[in-house]
C-alpha cells in the first residue's frame, strides 16, 4: 500500500511541476515560439481549459474501464501530452499540445483519489487520498524551482522533457504498484451523472469555485505583490513561492488525520482561517518578517482545505464517485481562473496592490457559507442521499459517522 500510494504521488508530482513550471517560464516560451509574453500566457489557460473539459469527459466516457488500466491511460496521455508540448514548433501547436496535457489532469487526480480510498481501512481513507496530494505541493517546493531552473538553462523545451520522464516514471511504478481494482456491474456513465446529480454533490463543487477562488486570488498576485509592497527583490520570490509549498505540505499532512476524525468541522476550520489570514496578509504585505509567515499560513490553510472536499464529494457520490472526484479539479481550476480575475479587477480598479487578499478574504467567507448550508442540509434531515448501488433508487444513510457527513 505505501508504494502504490507513493506511485500516485508520483504521478501528483509530474502534473504540479508541468502545470506550474510553465508559468515561470512564459518568456522564454515567448521567444521561442515568437509571441509576445502575454500571448504566451495563453498556454496556461489552454492547460486549465483541459483540465476543466478532461476531468468529467474523460471520466466519463471511461466510466467502465477498471481503474488500474485507466490510471495507465491517462499517465500515458499525460505523456504524450508534455512531449507533443517540447516539440511544437509554433503558438498553435504549443497551445493545442498543452490543451492535450491538461485533459488527463483531473480524471487522474479523481481516479487516483478512489484508488487511494480503496487502498486502506475506511477511517483512514482520507490520509491515503492527502498522501496522494502531497505529490502535487512537494511539486511547489522542489519540482517547480528544478523545472523553472532547468527550462531558462537549457531551454523551455528541457522542462516539458523532464516533465514526460517523470510521467514515465509514474507510469511504470503505477504498473507494478497498484493493485487491480475492478468496476461494479453498475459502473457505466449513466451511473455516475446519477451521482453527480446529487445536490450535495453540487454544493461541494461550488465550495470548491467559491473558497479555493480566495486562495487563488492571492497566490496569482503574490509576485508583484512581494516585489512592490514587501521590497522584496525578483530573485527572492522563487524561494517564497517554495515556502509558499512548505505551508502546503504542512496544511496536507494534517488535512488526512484531521479530515478522518472530522470531515465537515476540518472544512469550516480550513475555511474560516484561510479567509482570517488572507486579513492579515493585507495588513502585514508591508513587513517581510509577518509577510512570510502569513503567506506559509495561508499555502497550509489552502491545502487543508482540499482533502475535506474531495472526501465529501466521494461520500456524497458514494457508489459512483469517481466522476465527482475527478470534477473537484475542474472545480479548483475555475476556482483558480475565477481568482485570479476577480483580484486583478480589484487592483485594475485602484484598490491597491494588496486588494487581491481582500478579495480571496470574501471569496473565502463565501465558501465558508456554502459548506455550512450543505452542513445544514444533513443536520436538517438527519440523514445525507448518496446513491446507491443499484443504480435505480437512492439509499439513506445517517451521518453518525463523520468521516461520511
Amino acid at each position: 500500500m505505501p508504494l502504490a500510494l507513493l506511485a500516485l504521488a508520483v504521478v501528483a508530482f509530474g502534473i504540479g511541476t508541468t502545470e506550474f513550471a510553465t508559468m515561470g517560464l512564459l518568456p522564454q516560451i515567448a521567444d521561442g515560439v515568437g509571441v509576445s509574453v502575454p500571448q504566451a500566457g495563453n498556454v496556461v489557460s489552454a492547460y486549465a481549459l483541459g483540465v476543466v473539459v478532461g476531468a468529467p469527459v474523460l471520466t466519463g466516457i471511461c466510466a467502465r474501464v477498471p481503474h488500474k488500466r485507466l490510471l495507465l491511460l491517462l499517465s500515458g496521455l499525460f505523456v504524450i501530452g508534455n512531449v507533443a508540448s517540447a516539440l511544437a514548433p509554433n503558438f498553435g501547436l504549443l497551445f493545442a499540445a498543452r490543451f492535450l496535457a491538461g485533459l488527463p489532469h483531473g480524471a487522474l487526480f479523481g481516479v487516483g483519489a478512489v484508488v487511494a480510498s480503496r487502498l486502506v481501512a475506511p477511517d483512514r481513507a482520507a490520509r491515503a487520498v492527502s498522501r496522494m496530494f502531497l505529490g502535487l505541493t512537494v511539486a511547489n517546493i522542489v519540482g517547480v524551482p528544478a523545472g523553472t531552473a532547468l527550462g531558462q538553462q537549457l531551454g523551455w523545451r528541457s522542462a516539458y522533457v523532464a516533465v514526460a520522464v517523470i510521467g514515465l516514471v509514474a507510469l511504470a511504478a503505477l504498473a507494478v504498484f497498484v493493485p487491480h481494482q475492478p468496476r461494479g456491474e453498475q459502473s457505466g456513465i449513466r451511473h455516475e451523472l446519477r451521482a453527480m446529480g446529487n445536490r450535495q454533490v453540487f454544493i461541494g463543487l461550488a465550495t470548491a469555485v467559491v473558497g479555493f477562488g480566495g486562495f487563488f486570488a492571492l497566490y496569482s498576485y503574490l509576485v508583484p505583490m512581494l516585489t512592490n509592497l514587501t521590497g522584496l527583490s525578483d530573485s527572492s520570490t522563487t524561494l517564497v513561492l517554495a515556502l509558499y509549498g512548505v505551508g502546503m505540505t504542512l496544511g496536507t499532512l494534517a488535512a488526512g488525520p484531521l479530515t478522518d476524525r472530522a470531515l465537515r468541522p476540518t472544512l469550516y476550520a480550513g475555511l474560516a482561517l484561510l479567509s482570517s489570514a488572507l486579513v492579515v496578509f493585507y495588513f502585514a504585505a508591508h513587513s517581510t518578517v509577518p509577510a512570510l509567515i502569513t503567506i506559509t499560513f495561508v499555502g497550509a490553510m489552502g491545502a487543508l482545505i482540499t482533502t475535506p472536499v474531495q472526501m465529501l464529494l466521494m461520500a456524497k457520490a458514494k457508489n459512483a464517485p469517481t466522476m465527482a472526484a475527478a470534477s473537484n479539479h475542474s472545480a479548483f481550476n475555475l476556482a483558480n481562473a475565477g481568482g485570479a480575475w476577480l483580484g486583478g479587477l480589484a487592483i485594475s480598479a485602484g484598490w491597491g496592490w494588496a486588494s487581491p487578499a481582500l478579495v480571496g478574504a470574501a471569496l473565502g467567507v463565501a465558501g465558508l457559507g456554502l459548506a455550512f448550508m450543505g452542513g445544514r442540509m444533513d443536520r436538517g434531515d438527519r440523514h445525507s442521499e448518496i446513491i446507491a448501488s443499484s443504480g435505480a433508487q437512492a439509499e439513506e444513510v445517517a451521518a453518525a459517522g463523520p468521516h461520511r457527513s
